[in-house]
């Protein structure tokens, strides 16, 4: 193992150039990435007894916290800090002041804030280490994680032709979402971006970009008959070989609800996986929100003030809709 890892989000583009980012900036060459449901699993490799010996330092990012995982990940990072491994945590998620404090009093060096997304922050604290060009994949993470209008990001934007970035972040987020199953190719793609190559020198991209807009467009149209509303939130079960984070902004467009959910069945642990959107009559953090009531039902949640998801166990889904639900009233 290098004597530098990152571990980082896999499943959107702020994630993934988050990744790209420390691997130019600290010639990381041991990348892992993961969802939400795996962090803790992830983490705690790195604090095997055969691995944390050979670890100097540890960047985690874009990997935000539930109140199921929260109390395990503070112990993990403890114990790696507590044989001298530099522990550095940056993310952008909603964080509780006593978790900020824990991680703060062990050692850890928390770079946070919920006014910008994680690759920006990665790059605003690392540019002296990172080339000029660097900046363009924090705009496309901004850009895809909808917080470019924040006061780096935006000024990171405006340095760019915005179609020339529309296209580019897009293509990248497609390349993403198409290969959640394929992390030798998302660790190779880690390895592109942080040599600085644009998305449409990835070999292939724009086809792979182009198939998955298909699959899009087709889940769109099976499933938006089948759309269910309540007072201020409209849900939808995904069953197609697709995320549901994929679909879900398409549901919230074609209703006139706050909230949108898209939901997909994870047998292997009997819960669904839920992907959660808000639009701008939302005036609840839900993020904060799905965190709460997802730890209150047995299963675990979180994300931004207008983006998130969660897992829910199959029998409590309805009662997180309802509950959700009355809190947006």
């Amino acid at each position: 193992m290098s004597a530098t890892a990152c571990l980082s989000h896999k499943e959107d583009v702020d994630g993934v150039v988050s990744a790209a980012l420390i691997k130019a900036a600290f010639e990381a060459n041991t990348v892992v990435l993961t969802d939400y449901q795996n962090i803790i699993s992830k983490l705690d490799r790195f604090a095997s007894p055969d691995l944390l010996p050979k670890l100097s330092r540890l960047f985690v990012s874009d990997l935000g916290l539930s109140k199921k995982n929260e109390g395990e990940f503070v112990e993990i990072l403890g114990k790696m800090v507590s044989t001298k491994t530099k522990v550095v945590y940056i993310d952008h998620h909603d964080l509780s002041a006593d978790v900020a404090s824990l991680l703060k009093k062990m050692g850890v060096l928390l770079v946070h804030s919920v006014d910008e997304c994680t690759s920006v922050q990665i790059y605003q604290k690392f540019k002296k280490r990172l080339l000029p060009h660097a900046a363009f994949f924090a705009a496309a993470g901004s850009l895809t994680d909808y917080m470019d209008n924040r006061p780096i990001a935006s000024a990171i934007v405006s340095r760019y032709d915005r179609q020339f970035l529309m296209l580019e972040s897009t293509v990248l987020s497609y390349i993403i979402s198409a290969k959640q199953n394929d992390d030798e190719f998302l660790i190779d793609l880690v390895n592109s971006l942080s040599e600085m190559k644009y998305p449409h020198d990835i070999k292939g991209g724009f086809s792979i970009a182009e198939k998955y807009a298909q699959k899009v467009s087709e889940a769109i149209r099976k499933i938006e008959g089948s759309i269910i509303k309540s007072k201020n939130i409209a849900y939808v079960q995904n069953s197609m070989a697709l995320s549901a984070s994929g679909i879900v902004n398409f549901v919230l467009g074609s209703s006139d609800r706050q909230v949108a959910i898209v939901y997909k069945l994870k047998q292997e642990v009997d819960s669904y996986v839920l992907s959660i959107r808000g639009n701008k009559s939302c005036r609840v953090h839900l993020g904060r929100t799905v965190n709460q009531i997802s730890s209150e039902l047995g299963g675990s949640g979180g994300g931004h003030d207008m983006a998130c998801g969660a897992i829910i166990p199959k029998d409590k889904l309805d009662q997180f809709i309802s509950i959700l639900d009355n809190h947006l009233t």
